[in-house]
């Protein structure tokens, strides 16, 4: 029992560095950019309203999949656009090509009536691809101010500067053991 308790902690331990890095890297390669950090073509995004629920919920972090300008999005999609100073997740409930211009008209599903903007296709960043992990967006927005990125940096050094104590004590130890 005492093993498996062990290995359960090990195992917390682990996801939490795990995950405490991947915000790291988020974060200082956004500072370092200035721009979204990009895999493969995907972005993580923050949602910071509940217009889309139960979608997905406020504070939640979504996966987009980045698309050419010239892609073409279908009615019932859900994307990510730019509309005046923010950034917008709702679905799309029409699509018109007039004069080889397409545009969108979109909804948050948890809105009572659809969006009073027309998005253009160059507006458009790209296409939720259902993937949602939800209360990690308050997180992610606590780790981009300025006391969350500096406690980005600080508490893993502490970890380090902890762990080789931790170290330099068991081998101290040890030396005493093999000394006698």
């Amino acid at each position: 029992m005492k093993k498996l308790v062990i290995i359960s902690i090990n195992l917390i331990k682990l996801i939490g560095l795990v995950i405490l890095c991947i915000m790291a890297f988020i974060v200082l390669s956004s500072k370092i950019t200035g721009q979204e950090p990009t895999i493969k073509g995907y972005q993580l995004k923050t949602v910071l309203s509940g217009s889309m629920e139960p979608i997905f919920q406020t504070g939640s972090i979504i996966q987009i999949k980045l698309e050419p300008n010239n892609y073409a999005y279908q009615k019932g999609d859900i994307i990510t656009f730019h509309t005046k100073d923010r950034l917008v997740t709702h679905r799309i409930l029409e699509v018109k090509n007039k004069n080889g211009e397409i545009t969108y008209k979109t909804k948050g599903d948890n809105n009572n009536g659809p969006d009073l903007w027309i998005i253009s296709q160059r507006d458009v960043i790209g296409k939720y691809t259902g993937i949602t992990i939800p209360y990690l967006g308050y997180v992610m927005n606590y780790a981009n101010s300025k006391i969350g990125s500096a406690l980005l940096l600080i508490i893993p050094g502490i970890l380090l500067i902890i762990s080789a104590l931790y170290s330099i004590i068991g081998a101290k130890k040890e030396l005493e053991i093999l000394q006698g």
